[in-house]
């Protein structure tokens, strides 16, 4: 038997990566052993760096390794584990340059096809009189007869060892395995002591610190963090995976509120020391444009004009439904801010958005001569360009600055910076936004959000802002159809009506949630923009222009291809949700949206928000995989609702606050796991804790909140990843 000692040091060995390294939250992946130079640049390509970078890359679902069913007695359109002995030795045929290898097989209860795509090498492996668990999706064909697709197959010993378990489902790249990204996982948690070493072992004491005292962790009923973060990535229950889901989504909102709080004790009511005057060029503008300013849009302009004219620091959300007008106030404001002899600046979430506000305010300057002279600065504006863009902005020339994250950068140096503006604001740091006003003396800071937010939420959420609201719409344009259709049935026929919008002139969005197929053998009824284009450039008529555009995409390559879709170069853009925020093409009539039941509501209705922004009649589809005629109900909800606000309250009341509908979201306000509306219970007891920290240690000064202190210091100085954009 092995002494103590002998066990001790079995476990520090199992805690150093390469070359025995002390593997940390902060090591590079690559000090973590099993993770070569290959593994570690395709979980860069994901921004996955450190060890804490995957310890919070959470998973997208879970597979729930049920016990095996009969094939008579199983559900198709599910995913089930079947008990199949092989009856025949495999075929394989050649079929569109792929092989196509299938196997008869049955159990008791009838038989089943197994198909395989580009394996032919199984026809040699998987014989006659075989049993094993195979596990998939069940299909089945016009005829009655059911078959697996791509099925996953296991010794009946392997799959008695996973039965009963819940297994993480991590959102991938190509040539990255969801296999090797749970082994990763699991071997960090081991090296960090937050799960044994050995099944028969008990943890030792984390590597990985908690910073909530031991104290406030009980009266709040959270897990501890290591514990949460080892049930995020392998529950042994539901019950687990709620708990884990509950303490990690406090800490997104404890976090967020602890920094939001820094600001507030910085920007509360601090004097104006350049007041602004009004002036006639605002005023000239609003009664050019082609349009009238709705109520709310003129109401809202009166609020930011009594605050860049008063006696306080503006700090002020414009808060607003997708299409209701937002960034036609931003443009005005920085007119005001120009015409009194000051410099603005707009920052916005991408690049792509970036470049289309700087063609639409260029547009404007030449249209109505305006005294803007405006530049941009972004990460693809590089060498001699960047230098100049530079040289324009610190000398003044340039009075207007548009741009990313590239515009707090320190190699920036503003002229007499009078207003930040900065566009769909949940999207950056809360400090990475006072880095951004902290450019210029007391800068004046104008946030605006589409993110439909119930006032309640609002309140925790901004509570160190002033908000005005846009509530009505433009009065020039017509409510978007909407109509909710199963896939399979009506996906040909809305090809046909695209086509025929586009005959007419008009251009469209088809949405897919994936870049590639990246959920391995669930992927087949998941749509991905690369399979997708291929697939409508076959079907649509060859006088369609078709584009394809995601975040991976380098910024230059973006930028030519929303370009030549706003120039109409392009009929028919097949995208991810990169297009989500502030995409504004008036003539795109058409937004069709796959596998819809896979999205939130609000980004749903984000999404919607990128048509009916013209004059002619919009549309948008969402199209859903399941049974026929069996419409989603949080889907119907965007059939008959265009308001952000309503479709927000009816999500919250469908999906209940305590609901777990997947885990790893893109998430409202940025947050990679909390969901302000179904966890909003958890917003209010992080808003609480903070009430009690402020009375209790309003700086964090005490011992017990040093760890507090620190995770505060390092998660506000991290710069924003616009790769998970």
């Amino acid at each position: 038997m092995a002494s103590a000692a002998d066990s001790e040091g079995k476990k520090r060995i199992k805690r150093t990566g390469t070359a025995g390294r002390t593997v940390t939250a902060d090591s590079p992946l690559s000090d973590v052993k099993g993770v070569g130079e290959k593994t570690a640049g395709l979980l860069a390509s994901r921004g996955l760096v450190s060890v804490g970078d995957l310890l919070r890359y959470y998973p997208v679902s879970y597979d729930f390794y049920e016990d095996p069913v009969l094939s008579s007695s199983a559900e198709p359109g599910k995913v089930v584990s079947l008990v199949l002995t092989i009856l025949r030795s495999g075929s394989t045929f050649h079929r569109n340059g792929h092989s196509v290898t299938y196997f008869t097989a049955a159990d008791a209860g009838g038989q089943v096809r197994l198909v395989y795509f580009n394996m032919p090498y199984l026809a040699k492996t998987m014989k006659a009189g075989m049993t094993r668990v195979f596990r998939a999706i069940l299909k089945q064909a016009g005829n009655g007869n059911l078959f697996l697709e791509q099925p996953a197959s296991f010794a009946p010993q392997d799959y008695d060892a996973l039965r009963g378990t819940m297994q993480p489902r991590y959102s991938l790249t190509k040539g990255l395995k969801n296999g090797q990204v749970k082994k990763t996982v699991h071997r960090i948690l081991e090296l960090l002591g937050i799960l044994p070493a050995d099944p028969e072992g008990q943890p030792a004491s984390p590597l990985y610190a908690e910073y909530l005292p031991a104290g406030d962790l009980g009266e709040l009923g959270l897990l501890n963090e290591p514990d949460a973060i080892a049930g995020i990535h392998f529950p042994d229950t539901a019950a687990r995976l709620n708990a884990a889901h509950e303490r990690l989504a406090f800490d997104e909102f404890l976090m967020f509120l602890l920094s939001m709080e820094q600001v507030g004790k910085t920007s509360a009511q601090i004097r104006n020391p350049h007041p602004m005057i009004e002036t006639a060029a605002p005023e000239r503008l609003i009664e050019a444009l082609p349009y009238e300013l709705t109520d709310s849009q003129k109401k809202a302009y009166r609020e930011i004009c009594d605050d860049l004219c008063g006696p306080y620091v503006m700090n002020r959300l414009l808060q607003g439904d997708v299409g209701s007008g937002k960034t036609i106030l931003a443009f005005l404001a920085l007119l005001l801010t120009v015409s009194n002899g000051m410099q603005g600046a707009m920052m916005a979430p991408t690049e792509v958005l970036a470049e289309q506000h700087m063609r639409n305010l260029k547009d404007m300057v030449e249209r109505y001569s305006l005294p803007i002279r405006p530049v941009l600065l972004t990460g693809a504006v590089t060498g001699k360009a960047r230098k100049a863009a530079l040289e324009e902005i610190s000398s003044g020339e340039a009075n207007v600055v548009i741009g990313t994250h590239a515009l707090i950068q320190d190699s920036v140096v503003y002229h007499g910076l009078g207003l930040v503006v900065t566009d769909e604001q949940h999207r950056f740091g809360v400090l990475q936004r006072e880095r951004f006003s902290g450019k210029g003396e007391c800068v004046p800071v104008l946030v605006m959000s589409a993110t439909p937010i119930p006032r309640t939420l609002a309140i925790i959420l901004y509570g160190d802002l002033s908000v005005s609201l846009l509530t009505d719409m433009p009065k020039n344009r017509l409510p978007i159809r909407n109509t909710v259709l199963d896939a399979a049935s009506w996906r040909e026929k809305s090809w046909r009506f695209i086509a025929g919008q586009i005959r007419q002139g008009r251009q469209a969005y088809i949405v897919c949630p994936e870049v590639e197929n990246e959920s391995g053998i669930y992927g087949d009824d998941m749509a991905n923009v690369t399979d997708y284009t291929l697939m409508v450039r076959k079907a649509f008529p060859k006088e369609v222009t078709v584009a394809s555009l995601h975040g991976r995409m380098k910024a230059a390559e973006k930028e030519r291809i929303m370009t030549d879709f706003a120039d109409h170069r392009t009929d028919l853009l097949v995208t991810t949700t990169v297009i989500e925020v502030g995409i504004n093409v008036a003539n795109a009539t058409v937004m069709m949206i796959e596998n819809a039941e896979r999205f939130g509501l609000a980004q749903l209705h984000q999404l919607r928000g990128r048509v009916g922004r013209g004059a002619e009649q919009s549309y948008c589809i969402f199209l859903y995989s399941g049974e026929e005629g069996k419409k989603p109900q949080r889907l119907e909800i965007l059939e008959h609702s265009d308001d952000g606000f309503f479709i927000a309250e009816q999500d919250l009341k469908l999906r209940g606050p305590g609901e777990l509908l997947g885990v790893r979201q893109s998430g409202e306000l940025g947050f990679a796991l909390a969901d302000i509306y179904r966890d909003r219970e958890l917003l209010q007891k992080a808003s609480a804790y903070l009430q009690k920290l402020k009375r209790e240690d309003p700086d964090l000064a005490l011992p017990e909140h040093a760890e507090m202190a620190a995770r505060l210091r390092a998660e506000t100085s991290k710069s924003v990843d616009f790769r998970s954009i």
